[in-house]
């Protein structure tokens, strides 16, 4: 297996399109093929599945993707650290981030990243993801901190990790003392969600429709703070990611399995616009701090 094929995995992976992906590369869709099919060859295992004209995704790709991208990760911030000098990190960083991340998440990148480059301005803006996708795209942002879009387009995305969405409930919810819960046994349940137009949204209701479960959406916000509060004080339930739940608020996290919602953080940004040397040092330290918080997920899983 040579870093090659690793890259070409990670970018058919993220695209889910060999068009795209190739173009990405810069090599040709045979070329992209063959190497896939090497690579699939050597590991003696089907990656991607290529049937009705869609490319998605095997379980076996999905388990591999999460080493994969790890490996790249160290190797390009190895490679990031031989390239950048402290003194050539310099000017400003426009970053856009989803509610999530700047809870915990960017707050720590830009800690590590200001004891490296102090002389580098960063400035964060929280957006919606469609809003980082357009400015990123418009060139007024450096760099986008969300979850892989749904629809495949013209950015290009590097997951970071692949974080597992918990049900939340008050401590004196009948489900509070539950190690997990099935998403059938969602049915009925008076819940609090996000609107519908969110993508987190449509993949809840994408596992609820596949295993037969229909909640009570008896609330839509379009925040998490207000949703927790609100879930704190009543009957209420609802599905977050763990990091978003906050610490000593009367809140339990209880698990959710067949299926597990999963939902991929990741870094975006535009090919075309070229990064500079402040987004690819903040970038080096983004996959760091992502891959100190996936390990944690693994300690918490275990």
């Amino acid at each position: 297996m040579e870093l090659r094929h690793l890259r070409y995995f990670n970018a058919l992976a993220s695209s889910l399109n060999f068009t795209r992906a190739a173009e990405r590369l810069h090599v040709t869709q045979s070329t992209l093929s063959h190497q896939i099919k090497q690579l699939e060859q050597e590991l003696d295992v089907l990656l991607f599945d290529r049937a009705a004209k869609r490319v998605v995704l095997t379980e076996a790709g999905e388990a591999f993707l999460h080493h994969a991208t790890l490996a790249l990760q160290e190797i390009d911030r190895g490679l990031g650290a031989l390239r950048e000098n402290p003194g050539e990190v310099e000017g400003e960083l426009r970053i856009g981030a989803t509610h999530t991340f700047n809870l915990g998440f960017i707050p720590d990148c830009i800690a590590s990243f200001q004891r490296r480059y102090a002389q580098t301005r960063v400035m964060v803006d929280e957006l919606a993801a469609d809003v980082i996708a357009q400015r990123l795209q418009q060139g007024t942002l450096d760099l986008g901190i969300a979850y892989r879009p749904t629809v495949p387009g013209p950015l290009q995305f590097e997951p970071l990790y692949h974080e597992e969405m918990v049900l939340v409930v008050a401590q004196g919810h009948a489900l509070a003392r539950r190690k997990r819960v099935r998403m059938v046994e969602l049915h009925r349940l008076s819940m609090v969600l996000l609107p519908a137009s969110f993508a987190t949204r449509q993949m809840l209701d994408e596992c609820f429709r596949s295993c037969g479960a229909e909640p009570q959406i008896v609330a839509e916000i379009n925040t998490l703070a207000p949703i927790m509060s609100l879930v704190a004080k009543t009957q209420l339930a609802t599905i977050a990611a763990a990091a978003a739940v906050p610490a000593h608020a009367g809140l339990c996290i209880v698990r959710l399995e067949s299926p597990t919602p999963v939902r991929t953080p990741g870094m975006l940004w535009s090919p075309d616009k070229g990064a500079s040397a402040p987004a690819r040092a903040f970038s080096a330290i983004v996959r760091k701090v992502a891959f100190r918080a996936s390990m944690r997920g693994v300690a918490e899983q275990t």
